[in-house]
């Protein structure tokens, strides 16, 4: 669905990314958690986004949930991917399940209207366990005029997932 090469995962995979040529990285962390230094050894990086808020899809005590700016910078960095023309995009989160599962989906929904069910499942292909962060694929289906298309794309994903069509996180962790 892209024209390059997408990475997703988590912060202790990092080092094993160095040497994938990954020339842009979106870093999706909690906003207390420091820039990730393992991102000064990818030799190819020619850019680095960092998203700050933390996983959770309601609010909570102490928790900052993403909000529609967030989607809206995420967006934006998919508009300079689309001018810079990477070879290798790395989205990752804390674990490389929520947070960069729907980064990543958003930002493939942006560039493919209308193949929003095409963009979870090269993210599940990708990323096996991911599950990605529902607050983000609302605010995402709002910011691109979708008309809840990546909501209902999701549920639906979800649905299949839980019912044992399809192999998801629980499966993929424990075999069941």
């Amino acid at each position: 669905m892209l024209e390059y090469d997408l990475t997703v995962c988590g912060l202790d995979e990092l080092e094993l990314h160095a040497e994938a040529g990954v020339s842009h990285a979106i870093s999706i962390i909690d906003p207390e958690e420091p820039t990730p230094p393992e991102l000064r050894q990818y030799p190819e990086l020619r850019e680095h986004w960092v998203l700050r808020f933390h996983d959770v899809s309601h609010a909570l005590p102490g928790a900052r949930p993403p909000d529609a700016e967030d989607v809206a910078d995420l967006l934006a960095m998919g508009a300079q991917l689309a001018e810079a023309r990477p070879s290798h995009l790395l989205v990752h989160c804390h674990a490389g399940v929520s947070r960069s599962a729907a980064a990543a989906v958003i930002l493939m929904a942006r560039e493919a209207p209308g193949r929003e069910r095409e963009a979870l499942e090269t993210v599940y292909r990708l990323r096996p366990v991911a599950a990605p962060n529902a607050r983000l694929i609302k605010l995402a289906d709002t910011a691109l005029a979708r008309g809840g298309a990546l909501s209902r794309a999701l549920d639906s994903s979800l649905a299949e997932r839980l019912h044992g069509r399809r192999p998801g996180l629980f499966q993929t962790l424990f075999g069941r």
